[in-house]
């Protein structure tokens, strides 16, 4: 938002959410590969025209040699427009990345203060009742229940 003006920018919707900043990266990434397509086709027809063009007098490899510069040219067009659509499609997964970060850390700060809280108020452990302590375990019978050698007969295997 501008500061005089209270309606929001043009793509602010989009860049707040990655799956349709994500659609719109892929809808500019199917522009530029269409104008690649188009500029690689360009290339070719100006070599042939390029090259074939020669002058009067010109030795075999004058008309090659005018043609180097345009021929330059437009292979850097194509590989700008070629960075372009991979910067495109890496920005999509920054944009995504970036989303997880953000959960991530709100998770990990909320693990991180409960720890933090247990750490400074540890709970008691709780004791062990009177009937397990007498060997009446009920329907557990675990290694872990201590027992006297006066009730090892009450004692059910496992």
């Amino acid at each position: 938002m501008n500061g005089n003006d209270s309606t929001p920018a043009p793509l602010s919707d989009v860049a707040q959410n990655s799956e349709a900043m994500a659609r719109y990266l892929a809808s500019m990434q199917r522009v530029l590969l269409d104008m690649g397509a188009n500029l690689e086709v360009l290339l070719r027809e100006a070599r042939i025209h390029c090259r074939n063009t020669s002058v009067e007098g010109d030795r075999w490899y004058h008309a090659r040699m005018r043609a180097m510069p345009v021929e330059k040219a437009l292979k850097d067009v194509l590989r700008n427009v070629n960075s372009l659509t991979a910067g495109l499609e890496k920005t999509a997964y920054k944009r995504r990345a970036h989303d997880e970060a953000v959960v991530n850390t709100g998770r990990a700060r909320k693990e991180k203060a409960l720890e933090k809280a247990q750490k400074s108020n540890p709970q008691p452990i709780a004791s062990v009742p009177n009937a397990e302590q007498d060997g009446d375990t009920g329907g557990n019978a675990g290694y872990g229940v201590p027992t006297s050698i006066y009730n090892l007969g009450k004692k059910r295997s496992a």
